[in-house]
């Protein structure tokens, strides 16, 4: 058995794969400590070779046997496992957001990133829908059920809490906020991937992804469709455990 795990900002993911098939996956809190975490998560599964990514990646390795790869490589692999014509990546978890581009044969060819603000990324919208009462899966249900909205002005995750505020002092309907938090978030996602540049097959991955409000509007907005794997969020785990195989197969 091979293994993936990719230790997040919010969340540790772990892939096994067996004979090249994903045969366990799982997706838990990262905790106070998130290399403890991550250790427990591999000695459950004992692997015969593991591969980390992620932010703490490099601190995993200190207490464990395995390699790493970075998150850009790892999300490149893993996207093309689930959709191997895939060109481009957009990749949206709890802290950052990143764009990948592709070649024909998979290589990495560009990529963007946005670790630096909470804007577009899975945070934003948790603090969002706290602001209105929502849960998360109720937060991307509003925004859902409403046809048109105006997005928000300001995109800073601290101005942008108190303008919904605002929004929802002046009598506006949460479900209506709610929409128009989603589609400034997909306006800002859609301008990182404009510049990158993508194509047909844009492949959408991390937890922001479960929302089916947040694929529908990006593909509006890019105006091509949108593939989200089965379990987004573990697309990065993925890559590291076919990196594993990739290294146990070469060394015997």
């Amino acid at each position: 058995m091979k293994v993936g795990i990719d230790l997040g900002s919010r969340t540790i993911k772990l892939v096994a794969l067996t004979q090249g098939a994903i045969s366990f996956h799982t997706v838990v809190e990262s905790s106070f400590e998130p290399h403890r975490q991550a250790l427990n998560l591999l000695e459950q599964q004992r692997p015969v070779r593991a591969v980390a990514t992620g932010y703490g990646r490099h601190l995993v390795q200190q207490h464990a046997e395995v390699d790493v790869i970075t998150e850009i490589k790892a999300h490149a692999m893993g996207a093309r496992y689930f959709f191997p014509n895939c060109r481009t990546i957009l990749d949206v978890g709890g802290q950052d957001s990143k764009v990948i581009s592709l070649t024909t044969e998979g290589k990495v060819q560009n990529f963007q990133m946005n670790d630096k603000c909470a804007a577009g990324t899975g945070r934003f919208l948790e603090m969002m829908a706290v602001s209105l009462g929502y849960s998360m899966a109720g937060f991307s249900t509003a925004a859902a059920s409403i046809e048109q909205a105006t997005p928000i002005n300001s995109m800073c995750a601290v101005f942008a809490e108190s303008e919904v505020v605002s929004l929802k002092n002046s009598g506006m309907p949460p479900a209506e906020i709610a929409r128009a938090v989603h589609l400034a978030v997909a306006n800002r996602l859609a301008t990182m991937v404009r510049k990158v540049g993508y194509g047909d097959h844009l492949v959408f991955s991390g937890g922001v992804a479960n929302s089916p409000v947040m694929v529908s509007l990006l593909a509006q907005e890019l105006r091509v469709p949108v593939l989200v794997p089965d379990h987004p969020s573990i697309v990065g785990a993925l890559g590291a455990a076919l990196q594993a195989e990739l290294l146990h197969y070469s060394t015997r």
